[in-house]
């Protein structure tokens, strides 16, 4: 491992919501009522839970909500497609998490963590194309902002795929307690490609 240091917590705002396209929409996922149960039922399928490890309980599930919205770092957020609940979101300021210190993170870089919670809507491409709309939404709502990260495990086969077809850019290994993910980046421009990762 490369000798890092953290890197400076800079005076950003929380992440904002992507602005979505067609019949997809985004809006925060609140910590009580259906929202509150919706994810908890998704994070505790096994699809979800194999690569997540939140299936936690209720009252676990509406603590971590509550706080990741009146925090800084992280937006929890639940997307619609044709109306229906789709997939839970969060968006995060990579800066302020822990991902930061794989690699040469900007202060307006933002992240994204996606889970389809309906088994029987993966594998259809519609993963990829939320991670496009997701990627490109962002970079539309904060000028600032040039790359867009995330960071799979990289045992989880459907997501690497899924991150890969829609255009991602693989750019290495990170390496943490629980797992060794991979860092893929969405840039803007070719050159807000990050350099080499630190694993």
């Amino acid at each position: 491992m490369l000798p890092i240091s953290a890197p400076a917590v800079v005076d950003v705002g929380p992440p904002p919501l992507p602005l979505l396209q067609n019949t997809w929409s985004i809006r925060f996922a609140w910590p009580w009522g259906d929202d509150l149960a919706r994810v908890h039922s998704w994070m505790a399928a096994p699809h979800v839970a194999a690569y997540w490890n939140q299936a936690w309980s209720v009252q676990r599930w509406a603590t971590e909500l509550a706080g990741q919205l009146a925090g800084e770092c992280s937006r929890p957020c639940l997307v619609t497609l044709d109306g229906e609940p789709f997939a839970y979101v969060e968006i995060y300021r990579a800066v302020r998490d822990r991902l930061a210190v794989h690699y040469a993170v900007r202060p307006h870089d933002l992240g994204v963590h996606i889970a389809i919670g309906n088994r029987d809507r993966c594998g259809r491409g519609l993963g990829t194309a939320l991670l496009r709309l997701v990627a490109d939404g962002l970079l539309a709502v904060e000028p600032a902002c040039t790359r867009v990260v995330a960071e799979p495990d990289e045992t989880n086969v459907a997501a690497v795929d899924a991150f890969s077809r829609a255009g991602f850019r693989a750019c290495g290994p990170a390496r943490f307690a629980h797992k060794t993910a991979t860092l893929f980046v969405w840039p803007r421009t070719e050159d807000d490609l990050p350099g080499g990762v630190r694993v």
